[in-house]
């Protein structure tokens, strides 16, 4: 794997890009947690679908090389990462549905994911690095909220990119289900094709109802009468 080699003033660098390595997965193995996992959540901001999580246990042996926050990486990039993360390293992938979203919100749906995502990895984590300022509730173990975690932390980057492909597979089928809205697309995101669609066709149980664009649809009759992922 390819390092990253810290500038000796690094005040004078503001701008310098962070590019993800393993340091915060060798301090934490020095104090004794581990195995560390990573874990990020994909889809928090779309109108429809489901919000994804994955945790990752990397082995420190064999990271794949060319890690980074998966919105900095093609599509056909994240996809042979895909491959290789799910080869080399321990992981695991929870999503939280459209319904569970609805009931107790987008930021606790996404930190339930991510915490299942823990929950389910094979190999027991002693600590949890997790994108972002929260670290979700309930792991059985330490956690340490790493802001902008997925450009710092290998093993976040991984998590981000399982996530964003399981999730992007995810709305390529339900593209399949619902055809008029273009889930394929632009994966629930609120396009100005997706909100014309929803517009024309009225929502479907895959959409969120409690986010803005929606919510006057739970006081109507375009109500979906189930949701359900």
């Amino acid at each position: 794997m390819k390092t990253r080699t810290p500038p000796d003033s690094p005040g004078l660098f503001p701008d310098l890009p962070l590019v993800p390595d393993f340091s915060l997965e060798s301090r934490a193995k020095r104090r004794g947690n581990w195995p560390v996992a990573g874990t990020d959540e994909a889809g928090r901001g779309p109108l429809a679908g489901p919000v994804v999580a994955a945790a990752v246990i990397l082995d420190p042996k064999r990271i794949p090389d060319g890690l980074n926050d998966s919105k900095k990486l093609s599509a056909r990039q994240r996809e042979a990462l895909y491959e290789e993360i799910i080869a080399t390293a321990t992981v695991s992938i929870a999503s939280s549905s459209p319904r569970r979203i609805d009931v107790i919100d987008i930021r606790k749906a996404s930190l339930d994911a991510m915490r299942r995502a823990v929950a389910g990895l094979s190999l027991e984590a002693r600590h949890v690095l997790t994108d972002g300022r929260d670290v979700p509730p309930g792991l059985g173990c330490s956690g340490e909220a790493v802001v902008k975690g997925d450009a710092r932390s290998v093993s976040i980057a991984a998590a981000s990119i399982l996530a964003k492909v399981m999730r992007d597979r995810m709305m390529v089928r339900a593209g399949l289900v619902y055809p008029d809205y273009g889930f394929d697309l632009h994966a629930g995101y609120g396009t100005d094709r997706h909100r014309s669609a929803i517009v024309a066709h009225g929502p479907c149980p895959l959409h969120r109802m409690s986010f803005r664009p929606l919510k006057p649809a739970l006081e109507t009759d375009l109500a979906p009468r189930e949701q359900s992922w």
